[in-house]
């Protein structure tokens, strides 16, 4: 299918279309190529089974007819009758019988509003068989030779996206492992750091403490200082009150008067 909106849409539909055997009631299968060609109001089908061909040519006053038939926009009934010509629905039983006079008739069936519905078209017999059948091969051959083409694409352009995401991967394992590497070394000397750190710490510390405990001790010291200090200053005014204190004694007694003294003398 082409992406122009503008220009028509093609599709190719390969059905197995059940058959009845004369000679048994056995069922066999046989496949049928159907080539859609869609336009915005029209399309065109052509059918082959290898042997023999028949053509569809629905025009705008058809289509117009039919969608107005059941009661659908012309754009929604184009877009329905791609959706089950150009894929196989699962559901859908399709049918591609005789109509007399070389006609076939093309059905298939579909669900809407939960009722079972079938569409029809006929078509006639191609006033080629050949050319049509030839047709139908040559698009298939093309649309085969663009899907491999893609195909190849895309399997280059995905060994190129691999390659590159092995190489990113590879990229990406190196820097994880260089970042892991990095951590583990900063992380090293950060323990060293610290570790350097606490030892300081602890040094301080039991550096505080010893002269908390040194500090205790020197006011002992002072404090005892000063009380000999002040024991010593008491005793040395002590003893200079003392002299003191033995002058003024004699001064207080009585004197012996001069006739007491004579008395001593005269007892001698």
């Amino acid at each position: 299918m082409e992406d122009d909106s503008n220009s028509p849409r093609h599709t190719c539909l390969k059905l197995e279309i059940p058959t009845r055997n004369n000679d048994s009631d056995l069922q066999d299968s046989e496949p049928i190529f159907v080539k859609g060609t869609w336009h915005s109001s029209s399309f065109d089908l052509a059918i082959t089974d290898g042997r023999d061909a028949w053509i569809c040519n629905a025009s705008e006053e058809e289509v117009k007819e039919r969608a107005s038939q059941w009661d659908q926009p012309v754009s929604e009934y184009i877009d329905l009758a791609e959706k089950y010509l150009g894929f196989q629905q699962p559901g859908s039983v399709y049918g591609f019988s005789d109509a007399g006079s070389g006609f076939k008739r093309l059905s298939w069936t579909f669900e809407k509003e939960g009722m079972k519905l079938e569409w029809q078209w006929k078509c006639q017999a191609s006033p080629n068989s050949k050319k049509t059948t030839a047709d139908i091969l040559c698009f298939l051959m093309d649309a085969n030779i663009r899907l491999s083409d893609e195909v190849v694409r895309k399997t280059e352009s995905f060994e190129r996206i691999k390659v590159e995401a092995e190489k990113c991967l590879a990229q990406s394992e190196k820097l994880s492992t260089e970042k892991a590497e990095f951590e583990n070394e900063i992380y090293a000397k950060f323990v060293g750091v610290l570790n350097s750190k606490k030892g300081k710490l602890r040094e301080l510390r039991d550096h505080l403490s010893k002269q908390k405990t040194a500090e205790p001790e020197e006011e002992e010291e002072e404090s005892t200082d000063k009380t000999e200090s002040f024991d010593e200053r008491s005793d040395e005014g002590k003893s200079e009150e003392m002299p003191g204190t033995s002058k003024d004694v004699p001064a207080s007694r009585p004197r012996a008067s001069p006739a007491s003294r004579s008395r001593g003398r005269k007892r001698k």
